[in-house]
């Protein structure tokens, strides 16, 4: 002798609908929404830091190490016209170890600036490298 087995009714409504189809397009819409609004957000992140960023640009195309003590250093900066700031430069010895670092003024006249400049070390120096321009605020 078997015994059938049948499924319990759950009681209606105790449960909510088993096919809720308003309730899943009200969190796709949700999720979609945040989606944008996360998008936006990195998006003016970016822009503004790109853009603060890009007010005064420099590099250092060519140094020279003079002596155990010092490095000398080609300085050169784009930057918008009437803008003043400063650019960090580091020197490394054959070891890797920082042996110099130094602001440089970059003065306000002009769109660019362009100097050789002079930077101490503890050490003969291998590299020069940028480390970075800051507008003055």
């Amino acid at each position: 002798m078997t015994a059938g087995t049948t499924t319990p009714q759950l009681p209606e409504g105790r449960y909510g609908r088993r096919d809720d189809r308003e309730t899943d397009r009200r969190l796709k819409a949700v999720g979609a929404v945040c989606a944008v609004v996360a998008l936006g957000l990195v998006a003016w992140l970016g822009g503004s830091y790109l853009i603060r960023e890009t007010t005064m640009n420099g590099l250092v195309p060519t140094f020279e190490a003079v002596s155990d003590g010092e490095m000398k250093l080609h300085l050169a900066v784009s930057k918008s016209d009437g803008t003043s700031g400063s650019c960090t430069v580091r020197s490394q010895g054959e070891d890797g170890a920082v042996v110099g670092v130094a602001d440089f003024p970059v003065p306000a006249g002009g769109s660019s600036y362009d100097a050789w400049v002079s930077l101490r070390t503890t050490a003969r120096g291998t590299t020069a490298e940028l480390l970075g321009c800051t507008p003055a605020k």
